[in-house]
């Protein structure tokens, strides 16, 4: 006997047995291509990127600011030997310039998104690729008696603009046209691998700027927390007669319409 009581189990293939589309809102699928990340996961590989690009920006310059060779010329005696110490930005002076651009370029990743990101992403990994490929040719004595002069040069026009003395560089030297370094100078390169460090930074620049190419357009843009929360919409100004009136009726004047207690441009 069939009881005429209908049962509460859903049948098969009712819209309530169907199973969850994967992807789909419940299943809680990725977001599509393209679509800003958020989270701190998000946040962190945000950070982390442009931590290692100022980093390896950073490191450039400390680099180029070191000793990276002396070119030592002997003088008859009783005179001493005269040392000019030739820094990374003397033999490569591009890579500091690429390196300032880079940090310059952070900046640009934070305030930008989507394509313009992509490219200051771009520019990043070729300032950081550039940097590397410079620093790591060979340099030879011919590069850092060249650097050597010229630093030389550069120090005795100072000091005539000065008034003064053209400093220990400055020494006569036997056969060369530059005081000081001479074609019998002997060079010494530095035992503390700067140029190698260099290199370090400037991948680490181009490691950046690629994760920057790569993922930037989903990492989270500047927050609009300043914007009108209105879109931007003025409150009309009520002139001075509307507002006599108003306290007249025993009205505020500065309450929105609808909204009581509220003020204008709250």
């Amino acid at each position: 006997m069939t009881s005429g009581r209908e049962s509460d189990t859903p049948m098969p293939g009712g819209p309530e047995s169907d199973p969850p589309v994967p992807g789909g809102p419940v299943a809680g699928g990725p977001a599509p291509g393209g679509a800003a990340l958020s989270g701190p996961a998000a946040r962190r590989e945000y950070a982390l990127v442009l931590g290692t690009a100022a980093a390896g920006a950073v490191l450039v310059l400390l680099s180029v600011r070191q000793g990276w060779a002396q070119v030592v010329t002997a003088a008859p005696a009783p005179l001493p030997r005269s040392t000019v110490r030739v820094s990374g930005q003397d033999l490569v002076p591009v890579a500091g310039a690429l390196a300032v651009a880079s940090l310059a370029a952070l900046a640009a990743v934070i305030a930008t998104r989507g394509l313009a990101r992509r490219l200051v992403g771009v520019f990043l990994a070729a300032s950081g690729a550039l940097i590397a490929v410079l620093v790591s040719a060979g340099l030879g004595s011919t590069d850092v008696l060249a650097a050597a002069r010229g630093a030389v040069a550069s120090q005795a026009g100072s000091a005539i603009a000065g008034g003064g003395a053209a400093g220990p560089g400055a020494t006569p030297g036997a056969t060369g046209g530059t005081p000081g370094v001479s074609a019998a100078a002997h060079v010494v390169m530095a035992s503390f691998p700067w140029r190698p460090l260099a290199a370090v930074g400037g991948l680490a620049v181009l490691a950046a700027g690629i994760l920057v190419t790569w993922r930037g357009p989903r990492w989270p843009a500047m927050s609009g927390r300043y914007s009108r929360a209105d879109g931007g919409k003025t409150q009309p100004v009520a002139d001075t007669s509307t507002l006599w009136e108003s306290l007249s009726r025993g009205v505020d004047p500065t309450e929105q319409p609808g909204q009581p207690g509220r003020p204008l441009g709250s």
